[in-house]
């Protein structure tokens, strides 16, 4: 049998024998309890008391939860990978020498304090040098290549009305702070973060040398930055109206587009992008926002522009180059943005840009040593069981029709189920990794990638292809292609054991199952039909249902308190922004829980109290369990403005009470913490 490079350079064998099953655990974890608060009023501070006791923060972490446990564990994996590899004898231009050559070229410190800037500083003098604005469009197109997407970006995404083929998205892009409300909003730290931002860059500025290239103050360059990025902060969509995939669909061909912003060359482009022939049209997902861009190729000064693009260059390139960068990145982006006290040793920060570069090569490593054979077996089980109780949930919603009761059976009919790892490994063949420097490998990793995404544009969906690796801690729902993917590194404690009984799998892993599920059919996925296009389903009557129901739950998130500082002050959750994750929790809950009562019957459930707790109680126990983290202030704060989700505590403390089960398995009364009342609670699915 022809052996493959990647096989080679798996190290272990397990050799396995005819050994007793041994007994089942609760799953519960009594040391992570904090049995000295009644559970009735604070269910995550008795569910994770215990854990968050025994797991302060360190310096390295904003937060540190049960996905950073897992993902800790991944990374120790992955570096043992890498160990194991660069000890061997590899081809040269193999995956396994490439693995090896960036790792190490990484971790080179004393090359990289020699190099310095120098990495840099060709792309810095050929921005200097720039002069007109076909100049400038010219480095835009090179600094896109490179996957620097100033301005805006373009990627491949499914045409939403046939999901089959893949067309380019033309997106807003290009704020160093990532998002308009950084800029335009001073709640929160806005105002700190805004003055700590502009000290950055004055800082990088000279310590790169474009100051002297420019012939302008880094004081001064950094001030035109700021004031330009504020400027196309103001044209660029909310995160909330970004959840709006209809507003977010605007189809033109490319002479359409060039009538409707005639100063960007969407022909030259697409041209250089080698994306032109085939493209019948493509999607401006922001068309307010490219409006702006279409001013600024023609009324921006060019010498802002110029500061604007080097920024990005630097700014891009920092974690890559000597430690004073790499300090002065950290310094704003995680001591000021995230609370964090020191940076990641080296070996993590390598490990994962090796994983970024490679991450599939490392996955298929990653499977053939840590991902048993049962534990994938079992999963497909508990997905099947997921399945039929979400179809038992859509048969008992009292608020929806038949009519549209056949058509979501339809799509969950049809669903894609990815668990572990992909059938087929990417090709890294074309990857060109050397040992020049540290930023120039990132380069062509991201010239890689650009290339890679790119050559998918006007061809046909591949379904086969997963959008996680293996070793990522994390699932998802992608309502385009209506798959739920679970890779190999989430399927463990404390999300899947395969020690415990099936109570304590069921409350974590089954939740997170239904989770996934439910996203097919939340305030965002409910749009899209069963094959995966835009396309509205539904009778008005069940969208009037539906909208009133998630309102309730909007308004929950709403009243809960994210965080309440004395320096940062009351900040309460975001309803609509976190909806479609709170509809997910909410519906995985509800389905989950029937899974396990259909478990119960077939005898697959201990159905006998375990550590003093009976298995509707473990259940609930469990999904807790997957919260508990400790968090930084800055880092609430950051998340509240920023993620989609709620954080851990109001996905226990806010979640829970909507479940009527949970009320029961406790004895939840009214006056409790944890009491809602019955007409208050949300059911959607």
């Amino acid at each position: 049998m022809k052996k493959t490079i990647l096989s080679i350079a798996t190290m272990a064998v397990i050799a396995t024998g005819c050994q007793q099953k041994p007994q089942l655990t609760s799953g519960i974890n009594l040391d992570n309890l904090d049995t000295t608060v009644r559970l009735e009023d604070d269910f995550y501070q008795y569910a994770c008391g215990g854990w968050m006791k025994n797991n302060p923060l360190d310096g390295e972490h904003s937060r540190y939860g049960a996905f950073d446990v897992l993902h800790e564990n991944a990374q120790e994996n992955l570096k043992g990978i890498i160990d194991s590899v660069s000890k061997m004898q590899n081809e040269k231009g193999s995956i396994a020498d490439k693995i090896a050559t960036l790792y190490n070229i990484g971790m080179d410190s004393a090359k990289l304090q020699a190099d310095g800037v120098a990495p840099l500083t060709p792309y810095l003098e050929e921005i200097a040098a720039l002069k007109t604005r076909d100049d400038i469009w010219g480095e835009l197109l090179k600094m896109h290549r490179r996957g620097n997407h100033v301005l805006f970006g373009v990627f491949g995404e499914a045409d939403k009305d046939d999901a089959k083929q893949c067309i380019a998205w033309a997106y807003q892009s290009g704020l160093g702070l990532g998002d308009r409300d950084y800029y335009l909003l001073d709640e929160g730290n806005n105002k700190n973060i805004r003055k700590g931002y502009v000290e950055l860059m004055t800082k990088e500025f000279a310590m790169s040398g474009y100051d002297k290239l420019a012939g302008k103050s880094a004081d001064k360059l950094a001030q035109m930055v700021m004031a330009f990025e504020t400027r196309i902060a103001k044209s660029q969509n909310t995160q909330l109206e970004n959840r709006d995939p209809q507003s977010t669909f605007n189809r033109y061909s490319v002479e359409e587009a060039a009538k409707f912003a005639p100063n960007i060359d969407w022909k030259g482009y697409f041209t250089a992008m080698n994306i032109l022939d085939g493209m019948k049209t493509f999607n401006i997902a922001q068309p307010k926002y490219f409006a702006e861009v279409n001013k600024v190729m023609k009324d921006a000064d060019i010498e802002t522009l110029k500061a604007y693009f080097a920024w990005h260059e630097i700014n891009s390139a920092a974690s890559y180059l000597s430690d004073d960068f790499v300090e002065a990145n950290f310094d704003f982006y995680g001591r000021l943005l995230s609370g964090r006290e020191v940076n990641r040793p080296r070996w993590k920060r390598v490990t994962s840009v090796v994983d970024g570069a490679m991450g599939e090569a490392l996955g298929q490593l990653y499977v053939e040593r840590y991902f048993p054979a049962e534990a994938k077996a079992r999963m497909e089980t508990l997905v099947q069981n997921l399945i039929t109780a979400l179809g038992q949930r859509i048969d008992m919603a009292k608020w929806m029709t038949a009519a549209t009761k056949k058509n979501a059976h339809d799509k969950l009919s049809t669903l894609l189920i990815k668990i572990g790892y992909p059938n087929k490994w990417r090709d890294y063949s074309k990857l060109e990794i050397k040992n020049d420097s540290y930023y120039a490998n990132v380069v062509r990793s991201n010239e890689f990638d650009m290339d890679y995404m790119l050559s998918k544009i006007n061809k046909p969906v591949d379904r086969d292809e997963w959008g996680m690796t293996p070793q990522t801690v994390n699932a998802y729902y992608n309502p385009t292609t209506n798959e739920i993917c679970f890779p190999a590194a989430i399927l463990q404690p404390p999300f899947f054991n395969l020690n415990a009984d099936e109570a304590a799998n069921y409350g974590a892993i089954g939740v997170v199952i239904g989770h996934e599920l439910t996203h097919g059919f939340d305030d965002q996925g409910r749009q899209y039909d069963k094959d995966g296009n835009l396309n509205d389903w539904w009778t008005a009557e069940d969208a009037a249902n539906f909208d009133r129901n998630k309102q309730t739950l909007i308004d929950a998130f709403n009243k809960c308190v994210a965080l309440d500082d004395p320096e940062l002050g009351l900040i309460h959750g975001n309803g609509e922004l976190t909806l479609g994750e709170n509809i997910a929790d909410n519906g995985g809950l509800h389905v989950s829980y029937l899974a396990m009562q259909n478990a119960m019957k077939a005898n697959q459930v201990n159905t006998d109290k375990m550590d003093g707790f009976t298995p509707e109680q473990r259940f609930f126990l469990a999904y807790a369990a997957v919260w508990a983290s400790n968090i930084r202030p800055a880092a609430a704060l950051q998340l509240t403005q920023m993620d989609v989700h709620s954080l851990g505590r109001n996905r226990v403390n806010v979640a829970l009470p909507q479940v009527t089960e949970f009320i029961e398995a406790f004895g939840i009364k009214e006056g409790d913490g944890m009491w809602l009342a019955p007409e208050l609670r949300v059911v959607l699915w």
